[in-house]
C-alpha cells in the first residue's frame, strides 16, 4: 500500500451521518419524508438505489419460526459456502455467520442501526457472531449485494447486512415459540420480551430474549448413523471409519495392525474402523440470553440524544468422539514381544494410534459474552443540514473449554522412560491412568472502540433538483486476543504447541458521498443521478489509500428504471490474520506412501496487506404500470479481489516440495523454503508449515433475479415472489492452482450450487394469514471426483427442493398464535463422495429433516 496519505483533511470538517434510521426533512412549506438506504449514507425519497438491497421485514422472520437470524439469512439465495449454523459440530464453536456470495464470511459487513457491530465468538474473533443479534428487536434487515467499502469502510467486499433494531416503541410484546423435529430432537424453546414507552421528549425500548436449544445425534439418522467410506472404483460406499481405534493401531513399515484385547495383532481391515458417528452432535445445544436497550431523547427542537446497548451470553457446546492419540517410539524389548510375529523387530520405529473410549468423548463448551454500547448526538443545524456524531464500545470474552484430553507430553515421556507400555491394554486401563487426562481451557476476546462525526443534506441546487452530500471522519481502534491452555501451549497435548494471539490496530478514515442529479422531467429521463463516494484511510499496520465508488440510476418513467455500480473495495487484514499464533490443523493429502492426513502448522503474518477489489454491478428495475401489482429487478454482479488473503493449497506444497522418492525437492523456492516440510518415511507422516500469505485472487460473476406480484382476490390480499441467483463463475487461483467453484460442492468450505431460487406465497384474511416457501438448491458436482468421476460413487449431487408452510391466527387485537412445519417432505441431505460432515455438507443442506414450531404472541 502506498504510503503517501491522501489529504485526510479536505474533509475534516464533516462529521459522519451513521443513523439509519428514518427522520423527516422539513422546510417551511412541507415535510417530506426521506430515508436513509443501506449503502448509501444520503437520504432519498426513493428506497431504489444504484445498488441492490433486499428488505427482510420482521413478518418474514415470524413466519419462518426463527429464533435466530442465521437460521433467516442463510437461505438468500445470494449466500453459500461455509457458513456456521448449529449443524457444524467439528469447528463451528457455538458461532453462526453470514456469507454473502460465498466469497467468506469475513467479507461481508454486518451492521445494527447502521453502525459497525463488534467482532464476537470465541477467541481472537474475526467475524460478527449472529447470536448477538436479538431477533425480537428486528425491525428489519437489509442486505446490500455490493460492495461498499467507500461508504463503510473495510469488510464491506461482497455486501453488507444491516440489521434495524425497534425503536420509538410503544406497548409491551410478548413471544413465547417452541419447536422440535419430527424425530422428537433438536428441540428449541425461545421467550422474548418487547416493552417501550414515550416520557416527555424521549423514548425507552426495552427487550429480553432467551433462547435454549437441544441437541441431535449424528447416530439418529440413517444418512449418518455410521461413516461411509468408498473404495475409490465406482462401487457403493459401505460404513467405515477412523484407523484410530479401540485397543490401538499400529504402522511400522509396511505392517497395519489393529490391537485386540488380550494383547494381540491382527492385520487391519475395514471391519476394525472405528464409528465416530455414534458419538457426534448433527445439531449441536445452545443456551443463549439477549439483553437490548435502546433510548433518544430531544434535548432541543433541533438536538436529539440517543443510545443503544446490547449484552448477549451464549452457552453453547459440541460433541466429538473420543479424542484419537498417537505416538512415535523405538519398538523395545520391555515392551514384549507381542509385534516380533507380526514382522516388526526391536528397534524398528513405531507409529501408534488408539482411540480412547475409556476416558469418553469430547466435550467442547463456549461461554461468550458480548457487549455493544452506542451514545450519540444528532441534529439539525439552522441551514437545514444534519449532523451526527457518536461513540461505539464493544468487547467480546470467551472461555471455551474441550474435555477429556490427554497430556500426551507426559504419556511420551514415561514411554521413553520405560515406565509405560503403550503394546500392554492393562497400562491404558489403569486406574492410574487418570492422571494423563485433563480438560483444556482457552480464553479470548476482542474489543473495539469508535468515534464517529458526519454532516449529510443538500448542498446546493443545480437545474435537475438539489445535490444531496454525506461527509465525516471516523476513527476506529481494534484488538483482540486468544490464551491457549497451558498444556497445549506448551506442546504437552496431543497436537503441536498452540502460540498465544495478541495485537491491535488503529485506522483513521474520511469520506465524502455527493448524490448528483443530472437531468430531471426529460424524455426517456424522469430523473438521472450520479452518485459518488471516496473514502480515505490511514491504517497503524500497513498505512494510507483509498476506495471509491460511482453509480449511475436512470429512471426512463414511471415503469423503468436502469442503474449501475462502479466501486473499489478493500479488506484489511484483522488483528487474528496479523498476529495469531501458530496452532495446527490436519488437512488431507496424498502422497504415495503418506498417512492421508498432513500435519500442518496455520497461523497469522504481520506482513500481511490489505485485499482489493473492484466491483461492477448492473441491473433493471421494472413496474410495468400495465401489470398492477408487479415489479421485477433484474441485477449482474462481477467482484473481482486481488492481494487475497490466503493459504497456499495443501497439496500443492507437497506436490511442490517432495520428491517422488520422498526426499526434499525445491528447497531453495521460497514457497519450500518457507513450508520446511518433512516426510518421515517411516511413519508415513508429513508436517509442514502453511501460514497466511497475500497470494490469492478470487472472481465471482453472477445474476440475481427478483420477481414479485402483489394482488386481491377472493376478498383476501396475496403476494408472491421469487428470488433467482445464477451463479456463472467464481474462481480462486492460489499461486498455481486455479479452481472455479461455480457448480462444485467441496468437502470444507461448502457448496457452490450455480442456481438457487426462493419461491413464496403469502396469503392473508381479516384474522389470518398463511404462508409458503420453497427453497431451490440446484445439482452439484464433487470438487473431490473432479477429472476422476469413474471413480466416485456419487460424484455429483441431486437437485434439492425444500418445502415450508406456516400460519398465524389473530384471536383478538392483542393475541395471536402461529404454526408452521420447515422441511415439510422430509427431505434428506444428500449423500456424496467427498463429503464434509454427517456423510454430507452441513453447510448446505437441513441435516434435522421435518421440523414443527409454534408461537403465541401478546401486546399490549
Amino acid at each position: 500500500m502506498k504510503k503517501s496519505t491522501l489529504g485526510l483533511a479536505v474533509i475534516a470538517a464533516f462529521p459522519m451521518f451513521s443513523s439509519v434510521q428514518v427522520l423527516a426533512a422539513e422546510d417551511s412549506a412541507q415535510a417530506i419524508e426521506k430515508i436513509q438506504v443501506t449503502g448509501s449514507r444520503i437520504k432519498r425519497a426513493d428506497m431504489e438505489t444504484a445498488s441492490p438491497v433486499t428488505i427482510i421485514g420482521a413478518d418474514d422472520i415470524t413466519a419462518s419460526g426463527a429464533v435466530s437470524v442465521d437460521s433467516v439469512l442463510q437461505k438468500m439465495t445470494a449466500t453459500g459456502g461455509a457458513m456456521t449454523n448449529p449443524g457444524i459440530n467439528n469447528g463451528s464453536g457455538g458461532n453462526a455467520s453470514i456469507d454473502l456470495r460465498g466469497l467468506g464470511s469475513q467479507r461481508t459487513l454486518v451492521l445494527v442501526n447502521g453502525r459497525r457491530m463488534i467482532n464476537s465468538g470465541t477467541g481472537a474473533a474475526s467475524t460478527v457472531d449472529l447470536n448477538t443479534i436479538p431477533v425480537s428487536m428486528i425491525k428489519h434487515i437489509e442486505v446490500l449485494k455490493d460492495g461498499a467499502s467507500a461508504v463503510y469502510g473495510t469488510d464491506a467486499v461482497a455486501g453488507v447486512v444491516n440489521i434495524i433494531l425497534k425503536d420509538d416503541f410503544e406497548g409491551l410484546d410478548l413471544n413465547v415459540k417452541s419447536a422440535i423435529t419430527t424425530e422428537g430432537d433438536a428441540d428449541e424453546t425461545s421467550f422474548d420480551i418487547t416493552m417501550g414507552g414515550n416520557f416527555g421528549r424521549g423514548n425507552v425500548v426495552i427487550g429480553l430474549q432467551y433462547t435454549d436449544r437441544g441437541d441431535a445425534s449424528q447416530a439418529d439418522r440413517s444418512f449418518s448413523d455410521c461413516p461411509l467410506t468408498e473404495d475409490g472404483d465406482g462401487s457403493a460406499p459401505y460404513c467405515s471409519g477412523s484407523s484410530y481405534t479401540p485397543n490401538g493401531h499400529v504402522w511400522s513399515g509396511d505392517e497395519s495392525l489393529q490391537g485386540q484385547a488380550d494383547d494381540g495383532w491382527h492385520d487391519f481391515g475395514t471391519s476394525d474402523a472405528y464409528n465416530y458417528s455414534q458419538s457426534s452432535y448433527l445439531y449441536t445445544p445452545m443456551r443463549r440470553l439477549n439483553l437490548t436497550g435502546i433510548g433518544s431523547f430531544d434535548l432541543t427542537d433541533d438536538t436529539r440524544l440517543y443510545s443503544e446497548f446490547t449484552y448477549s451470553k451464549r452457552w453453547s457446546e459440541q460433541q466429538l468422539a473420543p479424542q484419537p492419540v498417537w505416538f512415535d517410539f523405538d519398538y523395545a524389548e520391555w515392551m514384549g514381544d507381542s509385534l516380533i510375529d507380526q514382522n516388526i523387530n526391536y528397534g524398528d520405529e513405531v507409529s501408534y494410534g488408539r482411540r480412547m473410549v475409556d476416558t469418553g468423548t469430547r466435550d467442547s463448551s463456549q461461554v461468550v459474552d458480548t457487549v455493544r454500547s452506542v451514545i450519540g448526538a444528532a441534529g439539525y443545524l439552522d441551514n437545514g443540514l444534519e449532523w451526527d456524531t457518536s461513540v461505539i464500545f464493544g468487547r467480546n470474552d470467551s472461555v471455551d473449554r474441550l474435555s477429556n484430553l490427554h497430556n500426551m507430553g507426559s504419556i511420551q515421556s514415561e514411554i521413553e522412560a520405560g515406565n509405560f507400555n503403550p503394546l500392554s491394554q492393562a497400562s491404558w486401563s489403569s486406574s492410574s491412568f487418570s492422571d494423563y487426562v485433563y480438560t483444556e481451557q482457552n480464553s479470548g476476546g476482542s474489543q473495539l472502540f469508535m468515534i464517529t462525526a458526519a454532516l449529510s443534506g443538500e448542498l446546493m441546487e443545480v437545474p435537475a433538483g438539489f445535490v444531496g452530500f454525506a461527509a465525516g471522519l471516523e476513527r476506529r481502534e481494534e484488538k483482540a486476543w486468544y490464551t491457549p491452555d497451558s498444556i497445549t501451549s506448551q506442546g504437552l497435548a496431543n497436537d503441536p504447541r498452540v502460540d498465544a494471539t495478541s495485537g491491535r490496530f488503529d485506522v483513521n478514515e474520511a469520506y465524502l458521498e455527493l448524490a448528483i442529479p443530472l437531468v430531471a422531467d426529460a424524455y426517456l429521463a424522469q430523473n438521472v443521478e450520479l452518485s459518488a463516494a471516496i473514502r480515505a484511510f490511514d491504517y497503524s499496520t500497513f498505512g494510507s489509500d483509498e476506495t471509491w465508488k460511482l453509480g449511475l440510476t436512470w429512471r426512463v418513467n414511471d415503469e423503468l428504471m436502469l442503474r449501475g455500480v462502479r466501486s473499489t473495495a478493500f479488506r484489511a487484514p484483522t488483528v487474528a490474520e496479523l498476529y495469531s499464533g501458530d496452532s495446527p490443523s490436519y488437512e488431507q493429502v496424498s502422497f504415495t506412501g503418506a498417512q492421508d492426513q498432513a500435519e500442518v502448522t496455520v497461523g497469522g503474518n504481520d506482513q500481511l496487506t490489505p485485499e482489493l477489489a473492484d466491483t461492477v454491478t448492473v441491473g433493471v428495475v421494472y413496474e410495468p404500470e400495465w401489470f398492477d401489482g408487479f415489479s421485477m429487478t433484474l441485477d449482474y454482479y462481477d467482484i473481482e479481489i486481488e492481494n487475497a488473503i490466503a493459504t497456499v493449497n495443501n497439496q500443492y506444497i507437497v506436490d511442490s516440495c517432495l520428491a517422488s522418492d520422498g526426499s526434499l525437492a525445491n528447497q531453495s523456492t521460497a514457497l519450500c523454503s518457507s513450508a520446511n516440510i518433512d516426510f518421515n518415511q517411516s511413519t508415513g507422516r508429513i508436517s509442514f508449515n502453511n501460514q497466511l500469505q497475500n497470494v490469492g485472487y478470487e472472481q465471482t460473476k453472477g445474476y440475481d433475479l427478483n420477481l414479485n406480484y402483489k394482488f386481491d382476490l377472493a376478498g383476501l390480499a396475496w403476494n408472491t415472489s421469487l428470488d433467482v441467483t445464477y451463479l456463472d463463475e467464481y474462481t480462486v487461483d492460489v499461486i498455481e492452482s486455479s479452481i472455479d467453484y461455480a457448480g462444485l460442492i467441496t468437502s470444507g468450505i461448502g457448496g457452490y450450487a450455480d442456481v438457487k431460487a426462493n419461491f413464496e406465497l403469502d396469503v392473508k384474511g381479516d384474522v389470518w394469514s398463511a404462508n409458503y416457501k420453497a427453497r431451490y438448491i440446484a445439482g452439484m458436482d464433487s470438487y473431490s471426483c473432479l477429472g476422476k468421476e469413474s471413480t466416485c460413487y456419487a460424484p455429483t449431487t441431486p437437485s434439492v427442493v425444500y418445502h415450508d408452510v406456516s400460519g398465524s391466527y389473530f384471536i383478538s387485537e392483542m393475541v395471536s398464535l402461529t404454526a408452521g412445519v420447515n422441511n415439510l417432505f422430509d427431505k434428506q441431505p444428500p449423500y456424496y463422495s467427498g463429503n464434509n460432515d454427517s456423510n454430507t455438507d452441513p453447510y448446505t443442506y437441513d441435516v434435522l429433516g421435518r421440523r414443527v414450531f409454534a408461537g403465541v404472541n401478546v401486546k399490549f
